[in-house]
């Protein structure tokens, strides 16, 4: 009854829908008209021919005729009493089979269809809710961020103004608003001032109109918003934003870092405090083939291995976890610390040869910029003359042709890297440039999750996720000094420590065992030590920095908990 009453409201509030009802009303007055002349001469027709009938039947006689019935059990006998009946069945076929329909459909159906459609998507969130995300628009990066927002139970809402695409999400068990990013009532109604965060992802343009209007309904609520263009990043923070992320040039700095150039060092990707989290590739560098406790690397670096990517899948190492070309090592440590091991380890000379870029949109620019500022020479190959054209270090044609690639110098490049923002041609060529070279580094985007895993199996050697990584931007934004996401469900966090713990040294509380979570450092008021030795014993009021999978995250929590309210304990 609630929803049948909203629908009703808003249909007849609606200045169209009053007006088509209107005209409805017009049409069937005409159609009620036309029946009650064609009765009356019908009546009087019949009189003319001798017989007499109620007006009822009357009635009855013009419905059937002009609906097409035609029962046939009252007919005419004269000329005239035939031309009428012709006439009724022909004004009938187009008033009642033709007009009534599309009338009835295109004035009240469809307007009552729209008017259930909108009554049913929510344009405004409760008075009490607090503490939510707000998206202005549903596209990859947003599918990443909903599913990490409900690995911490954070509420969040998708603002949309397109009513079919709204209604299907909602439709879709996604909480969605309808309302315009630029409307002031719209920050009201979805209790934007209670707001934990609000995520622009729109283009520049209205990302700097919604972000205006947003801070002149709340000053205060953290805004977010990912730039197109490098130049719209100043603008939007003029506008309000507390932070403009440029995701494409993220996205291919990050790929950039990662291949085999002039010399392979330990890639800083996240930072808590004074700890560094870096990934270091052991391609052709003296840790491939070793396995970890015949590296060396913590007796002398003191840089700790926290991790170890397998063709994307992360694994927590052991000491007899063996170092192969396919692996990326991440570890943790200070700035010092990973300058010696990248004294230590790091491959120098791979190659003098240039690397390869496939794809010179936005990405693929991005890539070339970052290896240009390390001095790594580099060919982008681009279909697209308008981009090609005059570009010295471009080649114009289509990736997917061996003479293209060749004059590229793929029988030489030391990698390739691999950028278009479609997963399919991703696959395709990651396939082909595989199969070319055998021995060569492929490194990929993907910007949908779901094809990690077959970017892996296709032959890449690494792959960076355009939606993980924007979404770990805005969560890391979300939750600063609580959780620091560096990679797809890959996580740093930490935790108080917890009574049981205090008075025991690190190998005694085998957390490691437990949890599957490293701790990489123990912070304190005064100091952080860095990969704690085995006996550091932990003390009351310190905190502890872990690193683990979502999964891994998930059991470091529960086993606290259950120690916790142990009555052994």
């Amino acid at each position: 009854m609630k929803f049948l009453t909203s629908q009703l409201l808003y249909f007849f509030q609606n200045r169209t829908a009053r007006r088509n009802v209107k005209v409805l009303i017009k049409f069937i007055l005409v159609l009620m008209l036309l029946i009650m002349v064609y009765s009356f001469i019908f009546h009087h027709i019949m009189a003319i021919e001798g017989r007499e009938y109620s007006w009822a039947t009357s009635v009855y006689w013009t419905l059937t005729v002009m609906s097409t019935l035609g029962f046939g059990d009252i007919t005419f006998t004269s000329d005239i009493g035939r031309i009428f009946s012709v006439l009724v069945l022909l004004s009938g076929i187009i008033f009642l089979l033709v007009m009534l329909p599309f009338t009835f459909i295109q004035f009240f159906y469809a307007p009552w269809l729209e008017a259930e459609d909108k009554a049913r998507t929510p344009r405004s969130l409760p008075k009490d809710m607090k503490g939510h995300v707000i998206m202005t628009n549903f596209e990859a990066v947003v599918l990443a961020l909903i599913k990490k927002l409900k690995q911490f139970n954070t509420p969040y809402a998708i603002l949309l103004n397109d009513q079919q695409k709204a209604l299907e999400l909602f439709d879709q068990g996604y909480k969605v608003v309808l309302g315009d990013i630029d409307d002031r009532s719209t920050y009201e109604r979805i209790r934007a001032d209670q707001a934990a965060l609000v995520f622009f992802n729109q283009d520049d343009q209205l990302n700097t109109n919604g972000i205006y209007t947003l801070r002149d309904f709340s000053p205060k609520t953290p805004a977010v918003a990912n730039a197109e263009n490098q130049a719209s990043i100043d603008i939007m923070e003029m506008a309000g934003a507390n932070q403009v992320f440029h995701f494409t040039q993220m996205l291919g700095g990050s790929l950039a870092r990662r291949v085999l150039g002039v010399s392979m060092k330990a890639n800083i990707i996240g930072q808590f405090d004074q700890l560094a989290i870096a990934e270091a590739p052991a391609m052709r560098t003296p840790l491939e083939g070793k396995i970890l406790k015949e590296s060396g690397i913590r007796q002398s670096t003191g840089v700790n291995v926290v991790g170890i990517w397998q063709r994307g899948e992360f694994k927590v190492p052991t000491p007899e976890t063996r170092i192969g070309s396919n692996s990326v090592l991440v570890l943790a440590g200070s700035r010092d610390q990973l300058e010696r091991f990248d004294q230590e380890y790091s491959a120098f000379s791979v190659s003098m040869d240039p690397v390869l870029i496939l794809g010179g949109g936005r990405v693929g620019r991005a890539a070339a910029e970052h290896l240009q500022d390390n001095h790594i020479d580099y060919r982008i190959v681009e279909k697209s003359q308008r981009l090609a054209k005059g570009q010295e270090k471009h080649i114009f044609g289509d990736a997917a042709e061996l003479e293209v690639l060749q004059e590229a110098g793929i029988d030489r490049a030391p990698s390739v890297i691999i950028t278009t923002n479609n997963d399919n041609m991703n696959i395709y060529l990651t396939i082909y440039c595989r199969r070319l070279r055998p021995d060569i580094q492929i490194i990929t985007r993907t910007t949908l999750d779901r094809n990690i895993s077959k970017l892996h199996q296709a032959g890449a050697d690494l792959v960076m996720s355009y939606a993980s990584m924007g979404a770990n931007a805005v969560v890391n934004f979300l939750r600063e000094d609580k959780e620091l996401m560096i990679a797809e469900g890959l996580n740093i966090f930490r935790l108080a420590i917890p009574g049981f713990l205090v008075g025991k040294s690190m190998q005694e509380s085998k957390i490691r065992e437990k949890t599957s979570c490293s701790v990489i450092a123990v912070s304190s008021k005064e100091d952080m030590i860095i990969n704690p030795l085995p006996d550091y014993v932990l003390h009351q009021g310190e905190e502890i920095i872990l690193i683990g999978t979502t999964g891994a995250e998930k059991r470091c929590m529960n086993y606290f908990e259950s120690v916790r309210s142990s009555p052994n304990i």
